[in-house]
């Protein structure tokens, strides 16, 4: 087993957006499916990027930049950390999760990205 994290990338203006009640029947169906199985160790919506610092080093200094940011065309809008026996698998459980947005919020766009953890084997 391979741990894996989603973040999922959408514009800023659909954290204001009614979220429809299919969405979150079946998110929450989907979320409880998975934690059982332990394919889903933690899964969170983040905050506004407007509550957002970020903390650069560039040519030996630190600084800290408060959001929002508006030359940003897509925010992380939340998180899922996966446990998937295989790439293959965690494509499967991200894809499914993109899938439920498409079914139930068509206007919703967004993007999935799938990382692999650094050493995250689990036992």
């Amino acid at each position: 087993m391979a741990r894996y994290l989603m973040l999922i990338r959408h514009r800023e203006d659909f954290r204001n957006a009614q979220i429809p009640q299919p969405l979150l029947d079946e998110m929450g169906e989907f979320v409880t499916a998975k934690l059982k199985t332990g394919a889903l160790i933690d899964t969170a919506g983040l905050q506004p990027s407007s509550k957002t610092a970020t903390i650069r080093l560039s040519r030996g200094k630190v600084s800290v930049t408060d959001g929002p940011f508006s030359e940003a065309k897509e925010v992380v809008g939340g998180y899922a950390l996966i446990d998937a026996h295989s790439r293959a698998k965690a494509i499967e459980i991200a894809t499914e999760f993109v899938e439920i947005h498409r079914r139930t919020w068509p206007e919703f766009e967004c993007a999935c990205e799938l990382r692999p953890i650094e050493g995250g084997e689990s036992e």
